[in-house]
């Protein structure tokens, strides 16, 4: 359902599922780990190819231990570790979504635009250097530079977005896919937020915690129309 937010000044965007799909991220990482795991053990299948049907059955927290499990590694508990290793820290083959790259180029120039973003830092800072992002958005702020402690729901990446826009209250707007987390912090501020709800999203279907619930939701960033 479209929507129109009026008086803003300032949109920001969380990354994963929103910017880009966190699928591909995943894929990506595959490719990068199936890799390293044919230099290391005889593989009958592909390991990548597994690894993305494993993806798809929703159990997503054990993909490397299934992984291993069926090609009868015998040292599971030393090789996962070393994977996920593998995982965060590959160089990841990512594009922004076609919605985000027009949303990007539509409000650029208009408006001060931002990224608050979780996860491990080196992972994040590289996602954000594959989507040339630095270049496009006027401030990005990855939470783990502080420690998970800062994570969302934790404001302070939000009060800082606010310091440095100039901006605050309902003059800023945050755009995320999370509701167990990403709306807790900007709605406690005073911000607009606004949910997008892609098909197939990692948290489609998560439910908010008190004070997480989004004000607006949509399934595509074309669906925003945001004005001064």
């Amino acid at each position: 359902m479209a929507i129109q937010l009026d008086g803003i000044r300032t949109i920001v965007f969380d990354l994963d599922d929103t910017l880009y799909a966190e699928r591909d991220f995943a894929y990506s990482g595959f490719d990068a780990v199936g890799r390293w795991l044919k230099e290391r053990m005889a593989c009958p299948v592909d390991p990548a190819t597994r690894m993305r049907q494993l993806f798809e059955t929703g159990n997503r927290r054990r993909v490397f231990d299934e992984l291993l499990l069926e090609l009868r590694c015998p040292d599971v508990a030393r090789m996962v570790p070393a994977m996920i290793e593998c995982y965060r820290n590959h160089f990841p083959v990512i594009k922004l979504m076609p919605d985000a790259e027009r949303a990007l180029a539509r409000w650029s120039g208009s408006f001060f635009l931002g990224l608050i973003s979780d996860g491990p830092l080196r992972t994040q800072q590289q996602k954000v250097q594959a989507l040339d992002l630095e270049r496009r958005l006027n401030r990005v702020i990855l939470t783990d530079e502080w420690g998970p402690a800062y994570w969302k729901p934790h404001p302070r990446a939000f009060e800082i977005m606010e310091r440095e826009s100039g901006q605050s209250g309902s003059a800023c707007v945050y755009i995320a896919d999370n509701p167990a987390k990403d709306f807790v912090a900007p709605n406690s501020l005073g911000w607009r937020t606004v949910r997008i709800r892609r098909p197939g999203g990692v948290y489609a279907d998560m439910s908010p915690p008190p004070g997480g619930c989004e004000q607006f939701q949509v399934q595509s960033l074309d669906e925003v129309d945001i004005r001064f």
